[in-house]
């Protein structure tokens, strides 16, 4: 998993973002993601994105697209990037 924490993100361009991610048909050309999850504080203007990959080589093909976007097309600036093999993954029965 890949987690990118942002700063500076206002609900106005959340609401785009999650426009855009809605109408896509996946992720970004060259991003071979299974998944993603965005948790976003409007209160404190954060957004922190989860970022799926089925290996470590796909999450550093991923990576370079990802790094290399336009600010333009992020939540907001990136403060933090973290990445790493998920050792736990607990959810309550539905």
């Amino acid at each position: 998993m890949r987690v990118v924490r942002f700063t500076g993100v206002s609900g106005e361009r959340m609401n785009q973002l999650r426009g855009r991610i809605s109408e896509s048909d996946g992720p970004p050309e060259g991003v071979p993601s299974t998944g993603i999850q965005i948790v976003f504080d409007e209160s404190q203007g954060t957004a922190v994105v989860l970022q799926f990959f089925d290996s470590a080589e796909d999450m550093k093909k991923g990576a370079e697209v990802l790094e290399a976007m336009d600010s333009a097309d992020t939540p907001g600036t990136r403060a933090s990037v973290d990445a790493g093999e998920i050792v736990a993954d607990m959810s309550a029965p539905s």
